[in-house]
């Protein structure tokens, strides 16, 4: 499928983060398989997942175009969304339509920098899509700037900058939407139907829902906790 292609097929619709770290309970390639097998199912229109196996196993059961990235951790940095060239090619060859990377301007290992990442994505596979999770305005207008084809705001609410975002910033989706030229999806602290709808009204081309859908223990919970509420525990 082409980039043009990807798109149109996940426009106005629901892609599900199909995501576990090690210690999860939903840890695993082959429940990360089924997990996206399920949401396809349900009608998702795409798959987010992190690291070349778990994508290699979505890849096996559905057809769904993945968006994927790569979780690297490191002491010396905040970046962990795909920090760097080398963490977007494992993607790429695990078989990612999407690859999307932090689109933040903070410090990133071995001196690389998000534009060199996403300039070089663009010339030497020009049929993946980029997509840059970013946390402010600013920075989804930088990341369009540098070749971003899609825009998330996924880091809202995630940085020193926005710590205080507590829930899903509408007023964010509708001004990038307005101001770039590129879809906007709308990632981070959507956890019902109704949050999805207004992201898709305030702009959002996509909705990327994980946690809400493919975290059962952080579900559950949400249950007993009104539950303990009501009786007074």
């Amino acid at each position: 499928m082409d980039k043009k292609n990807v798109l149109e097929s996940i426009k106005n619709g629901l892609i599900v983060s199909c995501q576990a770290r090690r210690g999860w309970p939903m840890y695993g390639a082959e429940i990360m398989g089924a997990l996206s097998k399920a949401a396809e199912k349900g009608g998702a229109v795409g798959i987010r997942a992190t690291g070349p196996e778990n994508i290699k196993a979505i890849k096996k059961v559905t057809k769904l175009p993945v968006l994927g990235i790569h979780k690297q951790w490191t002491e010396e940095c905040e970046v962990y969304i795909t920090p760097t060239y080398e963490s977007a090619i494992s993607i790429i060859e695990a078989g990612a339509s999407i690859v999307a990377l932090d689109g933040t301007q903070r410090k990133r290992p071995h001196g690389e920098t998000v534009e060199r990442i996403i300039g070089k994505i663009k010339s030497e596979h020009p049929n993946i899509l980029v997509m840059a999770d970013c946390a402010t305005f600013e920075e989804g207008l930088i990341a369009e700037k540098f070749g971003a084809d899609i825009i998330s705001t996924t880091l809202c609410g995630y940085t020193e900058e926005t710590k205080y975002v507590k829930e899903v910033d509408y007023d964010l989706i509708r001004k990038l939407s307005s101001a770039l030229n590129i879809p906007i999806f709308a990632e981070g602290h959507i956890h019902t139907k109704d949050h999805a709808r207004k992201a898709i009204e305030s702009g959002a081309f996509a909705v990327v829902v994980g946690t809400a859908i493919t975290r059962p223990e952080i579900i559950t919970k949400r249950f007993v906790d009104e539950l303990n509420l009501l009786v007074g525990k």
